[in-house]
């Protein structure tokens, strides 16, 4: 049975023994190895079932290790490092050689953060190496925001879940890159691009692609067991007016007869909130074979708003661009 506790010695000691921890971050929790030992990277595509042209974030908790391990942060990621670590964003850096094909899918950029979760940033002040650590799911199904949503799938699979509690932010971190002079976002994430754009000035936003520059870019991801549907309106949620249907509603209103089958994201409209239940409501109904579809509203676009409505594109593998 895989351990469960919030004992940071413990789970540093599964660590540097080549086992598989998954630890809780601000954003999900994520399933951790050794970034240094290619035997542990593997085992997480093995258990996770993750293609190995899907490159990994690497986590520690300090720009001096970052640098002390030949990897360089340039003038311009270094000011939003210096803003927004710990925190939920993830640079893209150019690889040093101490950095496995394996990590980084074989690219020459590596992905770096430095998380804000107490218990982990804890765990990784004591480590001597980075974490490889993408969210602690099967590939392709809804991200884990507690320590239950990982042991739903990988009990007895891994040495041990470092028990956080629930994630404070609900939703990955934003992946930011310097590509031809630009400042680009490769994926949205928990930092808002307003946010970034405060700091940095105008960005651009590339967040899909069928060969992933970076994490969490292929076009179907975050998917929950049953068939998903995305509106806009009152009046489509109106038509989905059905028998077995469950709603995710941000501002609209459900059917009433079906209100036993209806999360509202957060009352008043807040992003933060709605982000922090999101994954959460995509696993309800994962065991209800009474409910075949979920018809969920895509929030105002903009905030966090935007990356929640970048989730619903993949999940329901939408692959147009965004409304």
């Amino acid at each position: 049975m895989t351990e469960r506790s919030s004992d940071i010695e413990r789970a540093a000691a599964f660590l540097s023994k080549s086992e598989l921890v998954a630890i809780p971050t601000e954003t999900v929790y994520g399933m951790a190895a050794n970034a240094f030992d290619e035997v542990a990277v593997k085992e997480i595509f093995r258990v996770k079932n993750r293609p190995f042209y899907d490159p990994l974030i690497l986590h520690t908790n300090s720009i001096e290790k970052i640098e002390r391990w030949g990897v360089a942060i340039p003038p311009r990621l270094r000011r939003l490092a210096e803003t927004f670590w710990p925190g939920p964003l993830t640079l893209l850096l150019p690889r040093s050689e101490k950095i496995s094909d394996s990590v980084t899918a074989g690219l020459d950029r590596v992905a770096f953060r430095i998380p804000s979760h107490p218990l982990t940033h804890q765990l990784l002040e004591q480590l001597d190496f980075p974490v490889a650590a993408p969210s602690a799911n099967p590939f392709g199904y809804v991200s884990p925001t507690s320590a239950d949503h990982v042991l739903k799938h990988f009990d007895e699979k891994i040495a041990m879940v470092l028990d956080g509690g629930a994630c404070d932010v609900g939703i990955e971190s934003t992946i930011v890159g310097e590509e031809d002079g630009r400042i680009v976002v490769y994926r949205l994430g928990g930092l808002s691009v307003e946010q970034i754009e405060r700091v940095i000035g105008n960005i651009e936003i590339r967040t899909s692609s069928s060969k992933p520059m970076a994490p969490g870019m292929l076009v179907r991801h975050y998917s929950p067991q049953k068939e998903l549907i995305v509106v806009d309106t009152q009046e489509e949620v109106d038509e989905h007016n059905v028998q077995q249907s469950a709603y995710i509603l941000f501002l609209l209103e459900a059917p009433e007869f079906n209100l036993p089958n209806v999360i509202h994201l957060t009352p008043g409209g807040n992003h933060e909130k709605a982000a922090r239940q999101f994954y959460q409501a995509l696993r309800t109904w994962d065991d209800d074979p009474d409910i075949k579809r979920i018809i969920v509203e895509r929030l105002p676009d903009f905030g966090l708003g935007r990356a929640i409505n970048d989730r619903l594109k993949r999940a329901a593998g939408a692959e147009s661009e965004e409304k």
